[in-house]
């Protein structure tokens, strides 16, 4: 994850209160790393195509996902 990309989204207020309460007892986590994680998960479990292309996203998003996962911020 050499590059980042800021989005700017809007989601319902009682899932940000969710994503709050989560960060306020996670604090190795921030809101950048959860969804990173829930993207790249996302993309995972929903990319049904086998072409090469579509295959070399899911590796993509696999080692996203797992490098957000276990990142550590100490």
């Amino acid at each position: 994850m050499n590059t980042s990309v800021s989005i700017l989204t809007e989601i319902p207020e009682t899932l940000h209160e969710s994503l709050q309460g989560y960060l306020d007892t996670h604090p190795d986590w921030d809101h950048d790393r959860v969804f990173s994680a829930a993207l790249s998960l996302f993309l995972l479990q929903n990319g049904k195509n086998n072409t090469p292309e579509a295959l070399d996203s899911c590796r993509v998003a696999a080692r996203v996902y797992l490098e957000t996962l276990f990142q550590s911020n100490t």
